[in-house]
Parts: structure tokens; sequence; C-alpha cells
């Protein structure tokens, strides 16, 4: 777990390097990576290019579906609420974040939709693996632009 952890970290520190928030995340898929994607916000001038939604759209290309049955998210930050709505519709089974998100984060700081009765798929979540090292690269970054 925290081997694909870590590996979303790389992909946090590509963003960190692009002027990005320092997000990464790895999709798994029977113990391999099948997606990495990192923050591209800035860089795609798209509100939607959070490293989730990235990762999911190369994920679905990868496996030439929409649902991602048996996959796992391995994020650096607890999904927002954009991002947790995608990874219910595509299905992953399982999300592992790093440091949580107490102003927006929707998969049990403000909110838990991935629990609830609120749609036909449950998402098993895991946070606060690696926390400390995912929470200093985000506090680095938000520290440099004061």
């Amino acid at each position: 777990m925290e081997k694909y952890i870590l590996e979303a970290l790389k992909e946090a520190k590509k963003a960190f390097k692009k002027n990005e928030v320092p997000v990464g995340a790895v999709i798994v898929k029977d113990g391999e990576i099948i997606a990495k994607a990192h923050n591209m916000r800035m860089s795609k001038k798209s509100a939607i290019a959070h490293a989730e939604v990235l990762a999911i759209q190369k994920a679905c290309k990868k496996l030439g579906d929409w649902r991602l049955e048996g996959c796992e998210m391995y994020v650096t930050l607890e999904p927002c609420a954009m991002c947790a709505g995608a990874i219910i519709n595509s299905r992953i089974k399982k999300v592992v974040f790093g440091a949580n998100e107490p102003k927006g984060g929707f998969m049990g700081s403000i909110f838990d939709v991935s629990n609830r009765n609120i749609s036909n798929h449950i998402v098993e979540v895991q946070g606060g693996v690696l926390a400390e090292q995912c929470s200093e690269l985000l506090k680095k970054f938000f520290q440099s632009k004061r």
C-alpha cells in the first residue's frame, strides 16, 4: 500500500515542479499500476484536470472500458467532491489517500460519499497512509506562494 502512495508522491512532485498544486494519483489493478497522473489545472487551463480525474481517464483508455471494477486508487490528498463522484461513477473498488483535506475532502473530512446510500456503488476508503509526507509537500508548495 505504501509503495503505491510513494508512486503517487512522485506524481505530486511532478506537479510541484510545474507550479501545480502537488497532488498525484495512481490506479492499480491486480498489483500493477495501470495509470498515473498529477494535477494539471493550470497547464491544461481546466477546472477538472485533477490528478484523480486524469488517472481515471488514462485507466479507462488502457482497459477499454469506463468501468474500473477491481481497481484501486492511491492518491496523496483526500479527493474533493468532483473526484469522489468520478471515483464512484468509474466503479473503483478502493481509495487509499495520504493527507486529509479538512476544507474540501469528500471521503471523510467534510462529507463521506463513499459509504452513503447515495449510489449503487460503495467505495472502500482508507486515509492517512504516509499522511505526513503527503502533507509536507502541500505545505511546502503553499508556503512558497506566500
